[in-house]
Formats: structure tokens, C-alpha cells, sequence
């Protein structure tokens, strides 16, 4: 098992993934991942899926304007259970974990062939702790042994902070306008 990860017996298990998860580098680890975040809080990061819903969509109920990009989350709570009931059911999922509850989500899903749109969320008062930087790395470890080798994104072009995110990971921008288009080769 790579060195920053480790298994526990408490951990919430989703629907996809393996029995057995595959091994990963030290820049993309797949799931399980425990690390202390920068105010020190120990944080896991996990596979989701299904039966992940409930405690994901209590995530989202807290979340407001200000923590929606590109008007995802959906503010409706009847679109935003929908949105995330597609996205568990079809995408490689992964969430960030605090004292039991998550405190991010990370999905890859699927567009066309091994290729992956990549969206990104962590709740607020854990934001600018390191989770997202993490939690990012983990979703493309999962998602490359999964058989994803391209995962695009867009982000608006004023949002500095995921900007520096997804380029201290890896990404290029390859287009957009207002919407910077971004994506990485796995």
C-alpha cells in the first residue's frame, strides 16, 4: 500500500471500485487516504457511491451561493438530489471525510471513451486547508485505475483559487472564454 494511505474499518465504502484497490504513486493515490489538513484536523478520503447518498446530499443542503461554481450544486433541492444521483450512479466518485461526515466530493464522469469531466466541491469552513489539493489528487488516482486517461474541466476564469489548484496538479488550459476549459493527461 503506498505510504500516505491507509485502511480503516469504520471507512464508508460506495459502490464502485474494486475489492481490492489498485496501487498508485505518491501524485495520484487512490482511496484510502488519511492525512491532517492544515488546521490539523485528520481528514480521510474514500470511494462514494449509492449508498453514499444521504450523508453527500446533507453536504450540499449546507452548502450556499457562495459555494457554488457554475451554478452546481444545483440550489433546488429537488435538481440538486437528481444532479448527485447521476453523478454517484455514473461517475468515479471519492469524498473527504472529517469526524465521520464529509466535508468534500470529487467525481470524474465519464464523456467519451477514457476521457472524464472533473468537478470539485468542498464545504465551507474547510476550504484553504489542503482538502481540495488532495482530494483532487486522489479523484485522478481513482480515476486512472479505472482506465480514465484524460480528464477536462471547465472553471470560471476569475476563480484564482481553483485556477492555481488545477495547474499545481497538473492541468493546462486548452481553451474557453469566460469559462477557462482546462484538462490533464493521466
Amino acid at each position: 500500500m503506498p505510504p500516505n494511505t491507509t485502511q480503516t474499518a469504520d471507512a464508508p465504502t460506495g459502490s464502485i471500485g474494486t475489492e481490492h484497490p489498485p496501487q498508485s504513486d505518491d501524485r495520484f493515490p487512490v482511496p484510502p487516504v488519511e492525512f491532517r489538513d492544515d488546521e490539523d484536523r485528520r481528514v480521510s478520503i474514500h470511494s462514494v457511491g449509492a449508498s453514499d447518498f444521504d450523508v453527500l446530499a446533507a453536504m450540499y443542503d449546507d452548502f450556499g451561493p457562495e459555494s457554488r461554481a457554475q451554478r452546481i450544486p444545483p440550489a433546488d433541492e429537488r435538481r440538486r438530489h437528481d444532479w448527485l444521483e447521476t453523478l454517484l450512479a455514473e461517475g468515479w466518485d471519492v469524498a473527504a471525510y472529517h469526524e465521520g461526515r464529509p466535508v468534500g466530493h470529487a467525481t470524474l464522469v465519464p464523456i467519451e471513451g477514457s476521457a472524464a469531466e472533473l468537478a470539485i466541491f468542498v464545504a465551507p469552513g474547510y476550504q484553504l486547508a489542503g482538502i481540495g489539493s488532495r482530494l483532487l489528487r486522489t479523484l485522478l488516482g481513482y480515476g486512472r485505475a479505472h482506465g480514465v486517461e484524460r480528464v477536462w474541466l471547465t472553471v470560471d476564469r476569475t476563480n484564482r483559487v481553483a485556477l492555481n489548484l488545477y495547474r499545481s496538479v497538473g492541468f493546462e488550459a486548452v481553451g474557453g472564454g469566460a469559462e477557462r476549459e482546462m484538462e490533464i493527461e493521466l
